[in-house]
This record gives structure tokens, C-alpha cells and sequence, in this order.
């Protein structure tokens, strides 16, 4: 290997500066020898003891064709095909419909060939199971902020479990607006909960400063949902007007449209779902004023 590398690319043999730059200087066969491939047979190779041996008598020369360079993944050599998308498909949408048609091709192979799914699809795959793995911990972190802002064990499992409302406003404008509901949408729906979840703090927390103030539980719970219903209804405006434009981008569109349609549910049934629950969770009832007779 040493002798053909001196006698074709060369091999450094000592530096050669000048001004403040080294310079190889290189030992190599001649013109002749390196261009000619039928005298390489001939290459005299120095053995230990000193005498040269043509390198046919060490080795069997064999002409043929190789790759120049061959890729790998995950330490094993890979073909890549590549394709592109055509129209606004997206990528997951297509593999979706691809895969089924090449598990035949995927049960054929020999033992050591792998068919895998890489690009963007492989991407969303590996940052959801990121977001997968961080879940507890912001479930945790969440249930801790509602009990120091609430004090209160029930009223913060009463509000987290409102996040869910948000799930049918996703699912729903994802199936009316032909979006997959990927990494993105994911992270909109994530987004989306925390959003839910602040519009009942305040509703919460509204009822209970007009209990503090003297009023009945049912009628705080009235004159909460009423007095809040502008707040709450513009802030989800706010946001849903807002998520527009991005409901038009190829890779955000399916985050903004599940932002928009969990948000547009959820803020209606957090008006009407979350009284009435906070009615039937401490089982309160309308209270009648007693009857009164005026006499004359």
C-alpha cells in the first residue's frame, strides 16, 4: 500500500517553508509510470530484506469499476431515493399512502436490508417523541402553577381538565381542511391547551372574588360566566384572526388550523361546559328566595 501510494499520489517526505507558509514536498513515480496502468504489474515493492520485487508476484491486478463514494446511515451503505412533491401535498401525507404499498417489497428483502423512511417525516417523528418525552414534566410544572394561583386542589384539576375541550375543535378543522396532524399541529395543539386552560383561571377565579364579595355560589357562577364572556371572546377573536395567515403556509398551516379550531370550540364550551361542571363539582343548586305575603 506505502509503495503504491509513493509511486502514484505521492508521499511527504519533508516541508519546505517559506515566509510563514509549509510547503509538502512529495516523492512520486514519474509521468509515465503513474499514467501508464499496464506497467503497474511492474512497480518494484521493497521488502524487509531490502531487495524489490515486481508487485506481480504479491498481488493479482484486477481492472473494474467502482463507486467513487458510498454513502452511509447508521454504519450501513444506503441508497437514497428521492422524489419530488407534487401540488401542496405534504410529505406525511404521502408516506402514508406509500408505505402499504411497499410492505411487500419490505417482507422480500434479505437478511441486513432495511427500507426505512427518512426527510422530513423522519425529522417530525424523532422531535415528537422529544415533545413525548418532556410531556410529565410539563404536565407537573402546569399542575404546580394552578395550585399556587389557585390554592386550591379541586379548582386546578377542575381547570386542567379542560384542556381536552380543545381536541374537538383540532380534530374537527383538520378533517374539513384536509390537514395532517403532525409535529406542528402537535405543538399548536400544545399551545392551544395552554390557552383553555388560562380562559378558565380567569372565569375561576372571577366567581370566586364575587363569592368573596357576598354573593351566592349560583349566582357568582351566573354573574361570572356573563361578566367574563367579552374578555374571554375577544382574546380567542384576537388569536384566531391572528392564526390567518398562517392557515395559508404549507409547513405552519396545520399548526395555525388547529390552533383555530380547538380555540373557536373551546372558548364556546368553556362559556357553558365550565359553569355548569363547576356547578356539578361542588353540587351547587339555585337558591329561591322564601315567598312573601304583603298585608294590608
Amino acid at each position: 500500500s506505502t509503495a503504491l501510494q509513493a509511486s502514484l499520489s505521492g508521499v511527504a517526505v519533508s516541508q519546505y517553508r517559506e515566509d510563514n507558509e509549509l510547503i509538502n514536498v512529495e516523492v512520486r513515480g514519474d509521468s509515465h509510470e503513474r499514467h501508464a496502468l499496464g506497467l503497474l504489474g511492474n512497480l518494484a515493492v521493497q521488502t524487509d530484506s531490502g531487495r524489490s520485487v515486481p508487485l506481480n508476484q504479491i498481488a493479482t491486478l484486477e481492472y473494474g469499476f467502482e463507486e467513487g463514494i458510498i454513502w452511509h446511515r447508521d454504519r450501513l451503505p444506503t441508497v437514497t431515493i428521492l422524489a419530488d412533491v407534487k401540488d401542496d401535498a405534504l410529505p406525511a401525507t404521502l408516506v402514508s399512502q406509500i408505505m402499504p404499498q411497499l410492505e411487500g417489497v419490505r417482507a422480500d428483502l434479505p437478511p441486513g436490508y432495511l427500507l426505512e423512511v427518512g426527510g422530513t417525516v423522519e425529522e417530525s417523528a424523532r422531535g415528537q417523541k422529544s415533545v413525548n418525552a418532556g410531556m410529565p414534566l410539563f404536565i407537573l410544572v402546569v399542575i404546580t402553577l394552578l395550585m399556587l394561583q389557585l390554592r386550591s386542589m379541586p379548582l386546578s384539576l377542575m381547570v386542567f381538565i379542560t384542556a381536552p375541550l380543545g381536541l374537538i375543535g383540532v380534530t374537527f378543522f383538520l378533517l374539513i381542511f384536509q390537514k395532517p396532524f403532525g409535529f406542528v399541529a402537535m405543538l399548536g395543539t400544545i399551545a392551544l391547551a395552554g390557552m383553555i386552560m388560562r380562559n378558565a383561571v380567569i372565569l375561576v377565579d372571577q366567581i370566586g372574588q364575587d363569592m368573596d364579595q357576598g354573593l351566592s355560589t349560583w349566582d357568582a357562577i351566573i354573574e361570572s360566566t356573563v361578566r367574563r364572556f367579552r374578555p374571554i371572546v375577544l382574546t380567542a377573536l384576537t388569536a384566531v384572526l391572528a392564526m390567518i395567515p398562517l392557515s395559508r403556509s404549507v409547513f405552519f398551516g396545520p399548526m395555525a388550523v388547529a390552533i383555530m379550531g380547538g380555540l373557536i370550540v373551546a372558548t364556546a364550551l368553556t362559556l357553558l361546559f365550565l359553569p355548569a361542571l363547576y356547578a356539578a363539582w361542588f353540587r351547587v343548586k339555585e337558591e329561591h328566595a322564601p315567598a312573601t305575603h304583603n298585608e294590608r
